[in-house]
């Protein structure tokens, strides 16, 4: 295998951790009210979904071939994604907060 399939297949794993991430957390906002047995079925068949759909993608770019790094790259992917959805959530709140500060300061005001 060639350094640019290398290079092409690693930064796919990378972003494939980051689409994961983000269908596991769908997933678990959708079924969180459902029963146990509805939950675990329901997760069992997403990650054979997206597993599946991990390999046929990897056949495709570069014949099939598994390598540490790629899977590396993606648990890499995946906890990134965590790390930046937590930032994100953190701005998102403090700007209601702000935002509710500034709605109950006018209101002083007048």
């Amino acid at each position: 295998m060639d350094a640019k399939t290398q290079i092409i297949v690693l930064l796919f794993s990378y972003f494939y951790g980051f689409f994961f991430f983000y269908l596991a957390y769908i997933n678990k906002k959708i079924i969180d009210k459902q029963n146990r047995i509805y939950r675990s079925i329901i997760t069992i068949l997403m990650m054979y979904n997206i597993v599946l759909l991990y390999i046929i993608i990897i056949y495709k770019l570069n014949n099939g071939k598994f390598h540490l790094y790629f899977f590396i790259m993606l648990i890499l992917g995946f906890y990134s994604s965590i790390k930046i959805t937590k930032k994100m959530l953190k701005n998102v709140k403090l700007l209601c907060l702000l935002e509710k500060i500034k709605k109950k300061c006018y209101t002083i005001k007048k």
